[in-house]
């Protein structure tokens, strides 16, 4: 008694008739009425009744039909798992993110993946705006997305995995260097740098100067948070950047806002994760901190 002989006999049972089994389990009626009768020969009797419209199960073929089910669920079972593990020893990943994190927050975990899954490279696809996230992801250019929260309503499977947090950065000459913290209304009066119309965290320092009670005059715009930064440390008016982009050696100073805040960071898919994917989310999730106690969360 083999496998391939309880799959047709158990899509003969679903089935009610040879003809319509044997497309089921992909091969001809003729072979599937032979995986039969070898079944049969090997109990020594009849597992089905030959009617002149299908089948009916003898006694023999009823009680071997729950045995049957559960080995052949055991054995498909089995074939998804070792293809899910085969699926991470080799090919490739597709991410989107945004540029920010991809130079900050995607690195430590990239690094751990790569230990576990040496063999299943990841490409990125960084963008500007989260908004060019959901249409990579959409459009099948992305595996999965990792950054903000989408814009809408998302209808595949999602998890927030992470936060960042966004502070201030001035030159180290700056009168508030030497603070650990300041409130933005402090910054009212200041020239800032900003970020391009269409870049994400534009909008992002508009609406957040917007509450404080002002509107940030620019003396430069740019595209990169990473630029901005050093825009900042050079000078150029204070900047606000995501805290992980901040690299060792920039010559500024950094300074938590009052109250701190922070954004949430989800992965999201267009449909069911694949098993690279959900492996990924794995190494995501065992990083999740809880948000610091009296900071505020943007959904922006």
């Amino acid at each position: 008694m083999n496998v391939r002989q309880l799959e047709c006999f158990v899509a003969v049972v679903d089935e009610g008739s040879f003809t319509s089994a044997a497309r089921r389990v992909g091969i001809s009626q003729p072979s599937l009425s032979q995986h039969i009768r070898a079944l049969e020969e090997e109990l020594a009797g009849a597992v089905f009744e030959r009617l002149r419209r299908g089948v009916a199960l003898t006694p023999a073929g009823r009680s071997l039909l729950p045995e049957a089910r559960a080995a052949v669920r055991a054995v498909e079972r089995g074939r998804q798992g070792a293809r899910s593990a085969l699926a991470l020893e080799s090919g490739e990943l597709e991410v989107a993110t945004v540029l920010s994190m991809a130079v900050g927050l995607l690195p430590q975990y990239i690094q751990r993946w790569h230990e576990r899954h040496p063999n299943v490279a990841i490409r990125l696809h960084e963008f500007v705006h989260r908004r060019l996230l959901e249409e990579a992801v959409e459009q099948g250019v992305a595996d999965f997305a990792i950054g903000p929260l989408p814009l809408r309503a998302w209808d595949g499977p999602l998890q927030t995995v992470a936060w960042e947090e966004f502070v201030i950065v001035v030159p180290r000459t700056d009168p508030i260097a030497g603070r650990s913290s300041v409130r933005l209304e402090e910054l009212a009066d200041r020239d800032w740098v900003l970020y391009h119309h269409d870049h994400g965290l534009a909008g992002i320092v508009e609406e957040i100067c917007r509450r404080a009670g002002f509107s940030p005059r620019g003396t430069v715009r740019t595209s990169q948070a990473e630029g901005a930064a050093r825009l900042a440390a050079a000078g150029l008016g204070p900047a606000l950047v995501p805290r992980n982009i901040v690299l060792p050696g920039l010559d500024g100073a950094v300074l938590q806002l009052r109250p701190r805040l922070i954004r949430d960071v989800a992965v999201y898919a267009r449909t069911q994760w694949s098993s690279s994917a959900a492996a990924f989310v794995e190494v995501l999730q065992q990083e999740h901190r809880p948000h610091p106690r009296g900071a505020v969360a943007i959904h922006l």
